[in-house]
C-alpha cells in the first residue's frame, strides 16, 4: 500500500501554562515561539512545530498533562547536551544511551520538561 501520510506537521503537548512552557523550550532548546489562531502558542522545530494546549482545551483527544514523549534531533554531542542541561539546572533522566530512531541507531539524552513530558535529544552518527 502506498503511504497516505508522508510527514509530520505538528505535535501537541498539554501543559499547565503555555506561556511558561514556551519560555522553557525557548530558553532550554532555543526554539522559536510562534503565536497563531486565538492567541495559541507553538514552538518551531525545523519545518515542524509543537503546539501547546491547556488541559481541556481540545475535547477531541484524551490529553493529560505530562504524558508527552518527544524525540528531537540535535547536532550537539551527548556530552554537550548534558553540559547544557546541567548548566540550565535540568536533571538528566537517562543517557547518554544508544537507541534507534526513524533513520537508524542514534545516541540519546533524556530529561523532563516542567510539566513532566519526557524529552529525548538525539544525535545520529
Amino acid at each position: 500500500m502506498t503511504p497516505i501520510a508522508h510527514a509530520i506537521d505538528h505535535l501537541v503537548l498539554t501543559v499547565r501554562d503555555p506561556e511558561a512552557a514556551a519560555a522553557f523550550y525557548a530558553r532550554t532548546l532555543g526554539l522559536e515561539i510562534i503565536r497563531f489562531g486565538d492567541n495559541r502558542l507553538a514552538l518551531q522545530v525545523g519545518q515542524q512545530k509543537i503546539n501547546l494546549q491547556r488541559l481541556g482545551q481540545e475535547t477531541r483527544n484524551h490529553a493529560a498533562i505530562g504524558c508527552g514523549d518527544l524525540c528531537l534531533l540535535t547536532a550537539l554531542t551527548p556530552e554537550e547536551i548534558i553540559a547544557h542541561l546541567t548548566h540550565q539546572g535540568i536533571p538528566i533522566t537517562e543517557g547518554p544511551v544508544q537507541k534507534t530512531g526513524a533513520m537508524g541507531p542514534f545516541t540519546s539524552v533524556y530529561f523532563n520538561d516542567p510539566d513532566g513530558n519526557l524529552i529525548e535529544l538525539s544525535r545520529y552518527p
